[in-house]
């Protein structure tokens, strides 16, 4: 340590002026300036390289001056996004308070509006804090930041104008700036990856558009057919409305046909009347259902995929130049090329790693220098990011509690039968098996049975508790879920057991039986020809966060104009009181509906009452199943420009979103099957560090050299909790002559064989190879020089 530390200290005198004085952050933006204190402005390269790559590391693309890079550091904090998500949660939430409340939630106006100050403020200050940082040019260009201000300023406005108005007159009051609340989920830099699902909205939008024409002028040929048809045969629906006399009636007609809501109903009056007739009612559902909508969703998936690889050269190249920036800071010369020295990536890892040990960072070192001359060029260095996100643990950090403090006896013959036993593959098909077994007595309602089930898959969690450790443990989704059901599941057994008392708590304890049998999933994910389809399951849910998120979006701002124009006339009593003069709570408590098919089919609890009631009822126009008859009961107490509000949510969340969706989901089974299809797909950094040996579970020693004991220890301890075999290095590596600095220091990476991938990983390097041949953008040391 006193030489690295004596050879940092040579280093800097000597190369302290070379480049880094002159090396501007941004083109736009050089650097001039006099440097009194030299070792300060070395402080602030690292420093700023170290913002780089952090940023690089965790996809960040956000642009700041050199001067203000510790107000960008102290914007990063999780604290700092941690509040910006509690005020965006709760400016949100403000909808449960404010009228039309959710019964028993609602506040005062003024106490609802201290409140969205509170969080508009905190939104101004974030705006702040970036133009701080930013450069004022580049901010002001940014249409983010515009929407996000011009956003603020309108539910200020709206906010005085609203106060003013039921303070004069409030009867019509109307704040419609509430609907503008989730968007400022996306402009907020923290919501890029919301901001770029709404990019692969707005990029499909011109090529379904001009689909949508097509469609909306067959649509009308056929509506226009349909009059012709039968306008004048005098045929009526059953409730006697005319029959196709109308033309903005036949044209909502057919348009609620093709998505089959009304489908056989609208076409039974011609049916009866010739059976003929169904032939035109056919030829519409195949030319605008089965022809001009898989239109759309292969237009749609055609161009999700072209904007999603987009994507992903935007982020690949976004990553690089910021590595190329940072590698730029901190370049000397050395052997006429560019170059990082150990002694700059030693202190430049004390600043991005600052937790991390020595014999880390130089194993990090060493994986990166793979022509080993004790430097990094650029071409290396552009690897640094995804180096960075392989986890890398000690062997101490691995060790479990058991391991740490009762060596002796975890240790001992007895346990380390335990610990093979329950590595060991039967161990999981036995509880498999048991799995299989406890689904059939739930089915059959053996209650006798409960204890038995519930005592031994205790006494699987404690085993595994005791092999794997807490940490090791808790690592995985499934252990997780085990612990918390079968917890569960035992708390309330034990007090059903002590108060007598099941019919209160029943079905809560039926609830965690029934997900005891969920538990099957994790079996099933274990059998091959059911492992794709669940793997594609496991892979998009992180994603589905994002696209839950475009949905919720959709689902507030539609919720609160719904609730705007339809709040309080349809309400839910009762459906068995006759109506009254006095007595207006009949047809749910609006006399228009009477006699409607709303009424008949029980649907007075579908209104825009409050913010739940409101999303229900557009997850019901979702499923689109009776959407007509929804929204022919808030077309009967308004009028029929009603519709157009249900036609914009149809076409804007089932034609649009879901579709998107699905061509997400189609991308992921396809990807994920063709990753099947291949052993496994590696990066270079993942090839480097197999062929260093630097792998969990993985030491082969050299022929000459015989395994310590503690070697041994540390691969027995890596292996994966599920019992499965460790891998071993590839059969052409040659792994003999080279170092293993892992077994020496205690590192492992971990490199699992069955190991997940982020979805935008796994795409990146998929597309990695066309990305560098289509953007031209693999950075070379040639280039460099």
């Amino acid at each position: 340590m006193t030489d690295l530390r004596r050879q940092m200290e040579e280093e800097d005198s000597v190369t302290s002026g070379q480049s880094v004085m002159d090396i501007p952050l941004d083109d736009a933006n050089p650097v001039k300036f006099d440097v009194p204190d030299q070792s300060k402005r070395q402080e602030d390269d690292f420093l700023v390289a170290a913002t780089l790559i952090n940023d690089a590391k965790y996809a960040r693309n956000m642009n700041f001056r050199r001067s203000c890079v510790r107000s960008y550091i102290f914007y990063s904090r999780w604290h700092q996004r941690g509040l910006l998500y509690l005020a965006l949660a709760l400016n949100l939430a403000l909808c449960i308070f404010e009228k039309p409340a959710v019964p028993g939630f609602e506040l005062p106006f003024w106490a609802t509006s201290l409140l969205e100050l509170v969080c508009l403020v905190i939104f101004l200050i974030r705006i702040i804090h970036t133009a701080y940082f930013d450069e004022m040019e580049k901010f002001w260009r940014d249409t983010k930041h515009i929407v996000l201000i011009v956003i603020l300023v309108l539910t200020i406005i709206d906010m005085f104008s609203y106060s003013m108005w039921i303070t004069f007159a409030p009867v019509g009051a109307v704040r419609w700036s509430r609907s503008l609340r989730p968007f400022l989920i996306v402009n907020f830099p923290e919501g890029r990856q919301v901001r770029q699902a709404f990019r692969n909205i707005r990029r499909a939008l011109p090529e379904v558009f001009n689909i949508f024409v097509l469609f909306s002028l067959t649509l009308c040929l056929f509506s226009l057919l349909a009059l012709k048809l039968y306008a004048h045969r005098h045929l009526h629906f059953p409730d006697g409305t005319p029959y196709f006399t109308n033309y903005i009636e036949s044209i909502w007609q057919l348009y609620v046909l093709v998505t089959t809501a009304n489908n056989p109903d609208v076409m039974m009056p011609a049916y009866d009347f010739s059976n003929w007739e169904a032939l035109f009612f056919i030829i519409v559902l195949l030319v605008l259902l089965y022809i001009f909508m898989s239109i759309v969703l292969a237009a749609i998936y055609n161009s999700y995929r072209d904007n999603l690889k987009n994507e992903v050269k935007d982020v690949v190249y976004g990553k690089r130049q910021r590595l190329k920036r940072a590698f730029e800071i901190l370049k000397v010369t050395q052997n006429g090329q560019f170059v990082i020295t150990k002694v700059q990536w030693m202190k430049l890892m004390t600043y991005v790693l600052p937790k991390r040990s020595v014999q880390q960072h130089e194993l990090l070192l060493k994986v990166l220098d793979t022509d080993k001359d004790g430097t990094i060029k650029m071409n290396q260095f552009l690897k640094v990011a995804d180096l960075l996100q392989l986890p890398l643990t000690e062997v101490k950090d691995r060790m479990s509690f058991m391991e740490t403090h009762c060596a002796t006896m975890y240790n001992s013959y007895i346990s380390n039968v335990i610990k093979v036993a329950v590595r060991h593959r039967f161990f999981r098909w036995f509880f498999d098996a048991l799995i299989f077994v406890n689904a059939w007595i739930i089915g059959f309602d053996i209650d006798e049975a409960d204890w038995f089930f519930l005592s031994i898959f205790m006494f699987e969690i404690l085993l595994k508790l005791y092999v794997f450790g807490v940490k090791k443990f808790f690592r995985l989704f499934w252990n997780i879920f085990d612990f918390f059901v079968i917890i569960g599941a035992l708390c309330f057994t034990i007090y059903d057991f002590i108060e007598s008392e099941e019919q209160n708590n029943s079905y809560i304890l039926d609830l965690f039986l029934v997900m005891r049998v969920l538990r099957l999933f994790k079996t099933f994910a274990n059998i091959k020809r059911f492992r794709l389809v669940i793997m594609t399951i496991v892979n998009i849910a992180p994603s589905m966060t994002t696209y839950g998120m475009i949905m919720l979006i959709f689902y507030y701002t539609f919720a609160i104009i719904g609730m705007e124009i339809f709040h309080g006339l349809i309400r839910f009593h009762s459906y068995n009181e006759t109506y009254t003069e006095q007595n207006n709570l009949s047809f749910c408590g609006n006399i228009k509906l009477k006699n409607s098919d709303f009424y008949y089919e029980h649907y007075c609890s579908n209104n825009f009452n409050h913010i739940f009631k409101s999303m229900v009822i557009l997850v019901e126009l979702t499923v689109v199943n009776q959407w007509h008859i929804l929204s022919s009961g808030f077309v009967l107490v308004t009028n029929k420009f009603a519709r157009l509000y249900f036609l914009a949510f149809h076409i804007c969340c089932v034609v649009i979103i879901l579709n998107i969706f699905i061509a997400f989901v189609i991308e992921a089974f396809i990807l994920e099957y063709t990753l099947s299809k291949q052993r496994k797909r590696e990066t270079d950094i993942e090839v480097t560090i197999k062929e260093l040996g630097y792998k969990t579970g993985v030491y082969q020693p050299s022929k000459k050299k015989k395994p310590s004991k503690s070697s041994d220890k540390e691969s027995f301890a890596d292996k994966e909790e599920e019992g499965a075999a460790s891998e071993n290095t590839d059969s052409g590596s040659d792994t003999n002559s080279i170092e293993d600095v892992s077994l020496q220091k205690g590192f492992r990476f971990h490199l699992k064989k069955h190991g997940r991938k982020s979805m935008r990983i796994i795409l990146q390097q998929m597309f990695e190879e066309e990305i560098n041949e289509s953007t031209g953008r693999k950075i070379t040391l040639d280039s460099v020089m």
